[in-house]
């Protein structure tokens, strides 16, 4: 009988117990969350491929920024049109706009890349209409969820909370509170930690995220102690039952 105690306490002690405050997204406390997106939108950076229409009451009047018209047959919008041309920004931060020729977008909002646009467009078209999308923002998750991967954004704001609820949220496994966000800009890497099981993460710079943005979730004690072991583990396992088994029917 001492043989089977022993073996129940040997188990017991490589699984640990989580606690309520180690599970629990931001518990609750003082802190005032101040987070502004306008503070922390994503910056243009080089690489960045972006999608840029012209629109205008006069639809002529817009082609030759275009190169390729953004209206339907029917003299509609088509915003999910993959033609719309693209242009990538450069190591100096420019694109080379037709009519315009190099604009400086590094570095800058989509909002305000949109206002640089308008303000020369302006000058070849009466009231035009900007529209940027970014066509390469992706963020990568990995370590402790359920979906690791890389994500296609489409929309350039996006929270960490929502690139981890597109992975499938943590695992029971992962450590809640030293989330790792990496991220690159102007070619110097940051890295920033977050622990989700307080409010503070809100205020975070990192809470919204910009393109390439890489979010590492570590694995806690007991994932990593599980992992030492191998399906040699289950044949130990079974072997010293047996063993048990047979010296407890012979010392009856």
């Amino acid at each position: 009988m001492r043989i089977y105690l022993y073996l129940i306490l040997a188990i017991s002690l490589f699984t640990s117990c989580a606690s309520r405050k180690d599970l629990v997204y931001f518990q609750p406390d003082s802190t005032a969350l101040t987070t502004s997106y306008e503070l922390n939108a994503p910056k243009l950076q080089p690489g960045d491929i972006l999608a840029i229409s012209v629109t205008a009451d006069d639809v002529r009047a817009t082609l030759p920024f275009n190169q390729i018209s953004p209206y339907n047959s029917n003299g509609t919008i088509q915003n999910t049109n993959p033609f719309i041309p693209t242009y990538v920004i450069d190591l100096e931060g420019n694109i080379d706009f037709p009519k315009i020729g190099p604009l400086k977008l590094g570095g800058k909002t989509r909002a305000e890349a949109i206002n640089i646009i308008k303000t020369e467009v302006s000058k070849f078209i009466v009231n035009p209409g900007v529209s940027i999308e970014i066509r390469n923002f992706r963020i990568t998750v990995l370590g402790e969820v359920r979906n690791p991967g890389t994500f296609q954004i489409t929309n350039d704001r996006i929270t960490v909370l929502e690139a981890l609820g597109l992975a499938g949220d943590l695992t029971i496994n992962g450590v809640r509170n030293n989330i790792l966000v990496i991220r690159e800009l102007d070619g110097e890497k940051s890295e920033y930690r977050l622990d989700l099981t307080r409010r503070e993460s809100l205020n975070s710079p990192a809470y919204y995220l910009m393109q390439n943005d890489v979010i590492y979730v570590e694995p806690n004690g007991a994932r990593i102690q599980s992992s030492k072991y191998t399906q040699n583990t289950s044949i130990f396992v079974s072997i010293a039952s047996v063993v048990i088994t047979v010296i407890s029917v012979l010392t009856r």
